[in-house]
């Protein structure tokens, strides 16, 4: 078994509906945030803050551009989906071997707009203008295997092999 070392991401580029973007800063990323309810009472020790099952609240991702641009305008459109994928080669050592590699991280996400920021004017500086999207799907590949997969209208959380939406899937009958 290889010993790898995940290391760095080397480079990105941003793609809506197959087109590549170019004038990108930085993307940040969902964080799977779980629904909870507080339970407390008989045989509990105190309260448990109790994620419900596969059910995650909302996936922003946010993108930060240096200036106002086409693409940025682009991703402002109300009340339709946007296609996005994340393309990056992320640096991978081999220990074994000694040797330095690359895996293909991608990330496809369908997204709804929330916020458009312009940014500010000023003297040899960037503008700070941001996309802000919701994903209601999203999928992560690490070396053209998908390691998440969530479809929020389909009810589908698959993370790490398991859909965790399938026996309520299966409880509701559909």
């Amino acid at each position: 078994m290889a010993n790898i070392v995940p290391d760095k991401l080397i480079d990105y580029a941003i793609f809506k509906d197959g087109v590549e973007k170019k004038g990108t800063g930085d993307v940040t990323l969902p964080d799977f945030e779980y629904m909870t309810e507080t339970i407390k009472g008989a045989g509990i020790m105190g309260q448990v803050e109790m994620p419900s099952l596969g059910m995650l609240d909302k996936l922003p991702i946010k993108i930060d551009w240096r200036t106002i641009t086409t693409d940025l305008i682009d991703l402002a459109v109300p009340g339709k989906t946007i296609d996005l994928e994340f393309r990056g080669a992320q640096q991978a050592y081999e220990a074994g071997g000694g040797v330095i590699g690359v895996q293909a991280i991608r990330v496809f996400a369908r997204c709804l707009t929330k916020k458009t920021s312009l940014g500010k004017f000023a003297t040899a500086a960037t503008t700070g203008s941001s996309s802000e999207l919701e994903a209601v799907t999203f999928k992560l590949q690490i070396d053209g295997k998908t390691v998440v997969d969530i479809d929020k209208f389909a009810r589908v959380c698959n993370i790490g092999g398991v859909d965790w939406q399938s026996a309520v899937r299966s409880a509701l009958g559909i």
